[in-house]
């Protein structure tokens, strides 16, 4: 495993994406952590790994827990999992698991992708819920990483089916254009992207570094009530 340093903002490149990342056959493996703000304050850390499991699995994992002051009067802790494949250059979802603990509240979702009988399982609750498992359903986190595909591809404007918790969410996406982003790690060239959800005021924008193979390097959601949460990159390290 190699660690790469931080550098300051006049430090261009980390490194080269073929240092960092695997042909698109081999799917790219990576740890990073992002901090993430709203209001002007620091209110949570995000870590996401991408590692190869055994036989033919990958592993996308998220933990994402409150920091700080925010942390001294709410504590929540966001832990993801999706298990997938990668068959003839396409990304299949095997299993996605959701735990969140808030305080004395703990929510706990489990997605289970039937292809052979596309079929969908939700257990939520200790309840489970059978749907149909259509072509392209992807879950709320492995979608991420075929954003990263696609955008490199230039496959605009893009549209996910998303598999959240006994619901279909649909994600557009639209190019905004180029914008260079400053970050712990240097400066980055980055292509910036935006879903609008249709029905509410919610709008998700992200910056992604073809330096680092479309990586996500800033993520901003704004809220229907207005409030906005950015996350920016901290550390990336190889795996």
């Amino acid at each position: 495993m190699k660690r790469y340093q931080h550098y300051s903002f006049l430090a261009f490149l980390l490194l080269t994406a073929n240092q960092l990342m695997a042909d698109e056959a081999h799917p790219l493996s990576f740890q990073a952590t992002y901090k993430l703000f709203s209001g002007g304050l620091e209110i949570a850390q995000m870590e996401r790994t991408m590692s190869k499991s055994a036989g033919d699995e990958y592993i996308y994992r998220s933990k994402t827990q409150t920091i700080g002051l925010v942390a001294v009067f709410h504590k929540d802790l966001i832990e993801e999992e999706s298990r997938w494949k990668l068959v003839d250059g396409e990304v299949f979802p095997v299993n996605y698991s959701y735990n969140r603990s808030k305080g004395k509240k703990n929510r706990k979702v489990n997605i289970f992708f039937d292809w052979d009988n596309n079929v969908m399982i939700n257990e939520i609750r200790n309840q489970r819920l059978n749907m149909p498992l259509e072509s392209g359903v992807l879950d709320k986190l492995l979608y991420q990483y075929a954003l990263m595909r696609d955008v490199k591809n230039n496959n605009f404007p893009i549209t996910y089916n998303i598999a959240d918790g006994g619901k279909m969410k649909t994600y557009h996406f639209e190019r905004l254009g180029d914008e260079t982003i400053q970050t712990p790690l240097g400066n980055f060239n980055t292509v910036k992207i935006q879903s609008n959800e249709s029905k509410d005021d919610k709008k998700l924008v992200i910056w992604c570094a073809p330096e680092l193979k479309y990586l996500p390097i800033k993520v901003e959601h704004t809220e229907e009530d207005g409030r906005v949460t950015t996350a920016v990159i901290q550390t990336l390290t190889e795996i």
